[in-house]
């Protein structure tokens, strides 16, 4: 492909991946056998990574003389900081799902026959959860990727008590008192 032709292409990747990221509610993937390049640099893009075990994952594009085209050295460094990220784009090599978890690149790993009813189950929680709680925080997390802990503080008080007008915390709150943490029943207002 010429520069030209390219120009646009890595634009709709990454803004693909921004979609992705600013989804209101949480993305979790579940990976399973190799996943490298674009499929790891989309599973980056998700909130939330489980991996099978023994999963091999990787950006092996330096080893093509390109590099990473969807953001994915910039996702590794803000999950497992600059060295990590220097180990991946740079080795091109692949690396197992435990040796990315134990970098915090990876959220869990599990036993290759549960990973999708493990994750599926896991998913299924969060959407019966607290829709708009679950929103707040992830825009907490981008506000400390972009701004730091002050800048993530700054929305923490408008955000937070927002929510105290919420059904879902009404809810919450008296179940809590009731029950115990993990009872309520979430409609999502």
């Amino acid at each position: 492909m010429s520069a030209t032709q390219l120009r646009p292409l890595i634009g709709s990747f990454i803004d693909l991946g921004h979609r992705i990221e600013r989804l209101p509610f949480p993305t979790l993937a579940a990976v399973h056998g190799t996943c490298m390049a674009g499929g790891f640099e989309l599973a980056l893009f998700c909130d939330l990574i489980w991996a099978a075990e023994g999963t091999m994952l990787g950006l092996p594009e330096t080893r093509l003389g390109i590099v990473p085209l969807a953001g994915g050295v910039e996702r590794v460094a803000a999950r497992a900081g600059l060295g990590r990220a220097r180990v991946v784009g740079l080795g091109g090599d692949l690396h197992t799902a435990e040796e990315f978890a134990a970098w915090g690149v990876i959220d869990r790993v599990v036993a290759g026959d549960e990973l999708h009813n493990a994750a599926e189950e896991f998913a299924r929680r969060l959407a019966a959860g607290p829709t708009r709680a679950l929103s707040v925080v992830k825009d907490l997390i981008s506000a400390y990727t972009t701004a730091g802990v002050m800048g993530a503080d700054s929305l923490l008080t408008h955000a937070a008590v927002g929510l105290f007008d919420t059904e879902d915390a009404r809810n919450g709150i008296e179940s809590f008192l009731t029950s115990g943490p993990g009872h309520a029943v979430f409609a999502g207002r």
